[in-house]
C-alpha cells in the first residue's frame, strides 16, 4: 500500500488548469456576461503578456524595484561568501541593442568599461558599495552594473545592476 502524502491547504496551491470555456454555462447565465471582454474563468491575471516595447531590463534582479543600500549590500555579500571576485562596470546606455551588425550573436552595449580593476582579495561588502559610490559621483548619468567572477573557472557567475542613473525607470 502506497503511503497517502497530505498537503495543508495554507501551502498547497491548485496546478493552473488553463483557460475556461463560457460554451458549457446554461444559456441564460452566459447571456448575462460581458462579451465586450475575454474572460477565461478569472484567472486572467495569469495570462498577461510582458510588454515588449519600451520595456528594457538589463540583468539579473531588474525586474525588481532599485535595491536598497541594504539589499546590494547583501548581494554583494553571497558573492564574496562564493569566493567570486567583485568588480564594477558602466555604461552611458545601460542595455545591449544591436546597431552596427545583425550578425548573429553579434550585440552592441554587451561590454561596458570597467571601473577601475576586479577587486582581488575583497572580502568586505561595503568596499565594493564604497567603490559604487565613487563610480556613481565620477558618472552620475551611467549605468553601473556588479558583477563576480569565479577566477578558478574563468567565468562570470553573476551580474546585477547597482546604479541607475535618474530618469531612466
Amino acid at each position: 500500500m502506497a503511503p497517502t502524502v497530505m498537503a495543508s491547504s495554507a501551502t498547497s496551491v491548485a496546478p493552473f488548469q488553463g483557460l475556461k470555456s463560457t460554451a458549457g454555462l446554461p444559456v441564460s447565465r452566459r447571456a448575462t456576461t460581458n462579451t465586450r471582454f475575454v474572460s477565461n474563468g478569472g484567472r486572467i491575471r495569469c495570462m498577461q503578456v510582458w510588454p515588449v516595447y519600451d520595456n528594457k531590463k538589463f540583468e539579473t534582479l531588474s525586474y525588481l524595484p532599485p535595491l536598497t543600500q541594504d539589499e546590494l549590500l547583501k548581494q554583494v555579500d553571497y558573492l564574496i561568501r562564493n569566493n567570486w571576485i567583485p568588480c564594477l562596470e558602466f555604461s552611458k546606455v545601460g542595455f545591449v541593442f544591436r546597431e552596427n551588425s545583425t550578425s548573429p550573436g553579434y550585440y552592441d552595449g554587451r561590454y561596458w568599461t570597467m571601473w577601475k580593476l576586479p577587486m582581488f582579495g575583497c572580502t568586505d561588502a561595503t568596499q565594493v558599495y564604497a567603490e559604487l559610490e565613487e563610480c556613481k559621483k565620477a558618472y552620475p548619468d551611467c549605468y553601473i552594473r556588479v558583477l563576480g567572477f569565479d577566477n578558478i573557472r574563468q567565468v562570470q557567475c553573476v551580474s546585477f545592476i547597482g546604479y541607475k542613473p535618474p530618469g531612466s525607470e
